[in-house]
């Protein structure tokens, strides 16, 4: 099985480059089905759920070219089949985009439920509220969701909760209903408005998406683009806690900062140093950095998939944080991890107090999930001694080459699949 193994303590220095969003390139995936012609992507981030979701994509009948590890051409002009049934899929959440990308185009879809981390409740009730709205009828059979239309109609669609993932698949089938359709309510996220603008490269019409309404008028076919997807600004979060945790200075380059914006002021209010460029931010820690409270929102409020790496910086600041996790209910699981390497956090319902300690030390962890397991990496490189990351695959599932990218930093991390792997990794490293 394999794991990470590192001796942290040392500040981590340098640049480090960004990959394309995972969440948008997921949305963007799926939404290239929606056109007999080509598309070309470019910016794809070559973690596994993106490879998991080009398999599926291929196993219902679409020519899936890999030009390069970040480029793929996708062809879906022989696509045979509107049930995406594969094992795979099970594994990852947006096995639900197929469901707005196949009904749109093909009036029907058969579409597993999906699978994920384990993070919490994420019903898709207000994905099927949206295809009922334009006119399908939805069923769940047998664990897979059934969604079939004769024609789809535009419509005036209200979610009573902020969703990505709902605002993606109704804006998806939205594109080619007949008429006029208004989703109020939305989400803002920079993966929502990315999706929306390959859309639009495809000749969708659909205006609004990073405000509160996106208004779609209903086109008769999609064409062919190329497209670019936008920096991940989790994967950019991620190292900018990483360099405050590890008191170190690192570039972050290949980012757009205003995505970045909330993180970015957190990191501030603690002590950090944070430059803004054009396109790279610079975060320098600083030998005492100050508690903080953080609630998770909605964008273009603080990031739940960031809540983790942050609470593990702020359990090295001075002072008590307390952090409220206002969006995934099962987001503290990694907390015991983190008491195994000296963390103080006591955990009450859906809210999380920090007490700062002076330091973590090394321990054998367990990563309960894709952000959780990043933050444990970020804590075994801020603590004295080894640490052992369990469970990895979960931070492969959205995080490319990440040993190799922090060991550019001046991490000391290799990644094993043996104990006689870790013992010559920790022989070497002494």
């Amino acid at each position: 099985m394999e794991q990470f193994i590192m001796k942290g303590g040392n500040p981590l220095v340098g640049e480090v480059t960004i990959g394309g969003a995972k969440n948008a390139a997921l949305g963007i995936l799926a939404a290239s089905i929606m056109t007999d012609e080509d598309v070309l992507i470019e910016n794809l981030p070559d973690v596994r759920d993106i490879n998991v979701l080009l398999e599926a994509i291929q196993e219902i009948g679409a020519s899936v070219d890999r030009i390069d590890r970040h480029t793929v051409k996708i062809n879906a002009s022989d696509i045979h089949e509107v049930s995406v049934d594969d094992e795979y899929i099970r594994r990852i959440r947006a096995s639900y985009y197929f469901i707005g990308a196949l009904l749109g185009k093909y009036k029907s879809a058969q579409v597993p439920l999906p699978g994920g981390c384990n993070i919490g409740s994420r019903p898709i009730d207000l994905h099927i509220k949206g295809f009922r709205a334009l006119g399908a009828k939805v069923e769940i059979e047998r664990g897979a969701v059934l969604a079939h239309a004769i024609d789809l109609v535009g419509s005036h669609i209200y979610l009573d909760k902020v969703s990505v993932g709902a605002t993606i698949n109704i804006m998806m089938a939205a594109a080619l209903a007949e008429g006029q359709t208004i989703i109020e309510n939305v989400a803002k996220e920079p993966h929502v408005v990315d999706v929306a603008n390959f859309l639009n490269s495809m000749g969708a019409n659909i205006k609004g998406a990073g405000t509160d309404i996106i208004r779609i008028k209903g086109v008769r076919k999609l064409h062919g683009t190329e497209y670019s997807i936008i920096p991940d600004q989790i994967e950019a979060g991620t190292f900018m806690c990483a360099a405050a945790a590890t008191r170190g200075d690192i570039t972050v380059r290949n980012v757009i900062p205003k995505h970045l914006e909330a993180i970015s002021a957190k990191l501030l209010e603690i002590g950090c140093e944070v430059v803004e460029f054009d396109d790279a931010v610079r975060v320098v820690g600083k030998p005492k950095q100050r508690h903080t409270n953080i609630n998770t929102l909605p964008y273009p409020g603080f990031p739940t998939d960031m809540q983790p790496q942050m609470t593990v910086t702020l359990a090295l600041a001075e002072g008590t944080s307390i952090v409220t996790e206002s969006i995934f209910e099962n987001r503290f699981k990694y907390v015991d991890e983190l008491a195994r390497m000296g963390g103080s956090i006591k955990v009450e319902g859906n809210v999380a107090i920090i007490g700062g300690v002076d330091g973590f030390t090394g321990a054998q962890v367990n990563a309960p999930d894709l952000r959780a397991g990043a933050a444990l990496v970020i804590a075994g490189l801020a603590a004295e001694g080894f640490t052992v990351v369990d469970e990895i695959g979960y931070i492969q599932r959205g995080y490319e080459h990440f040993e190799e990218k922090l060991r550019g930093l001046g991490a000391q991390i290799e990644k094993v699949d043996s104990d006689k792997e870790a013992q010559k990794f920790r022989l070497k490293i002494g």
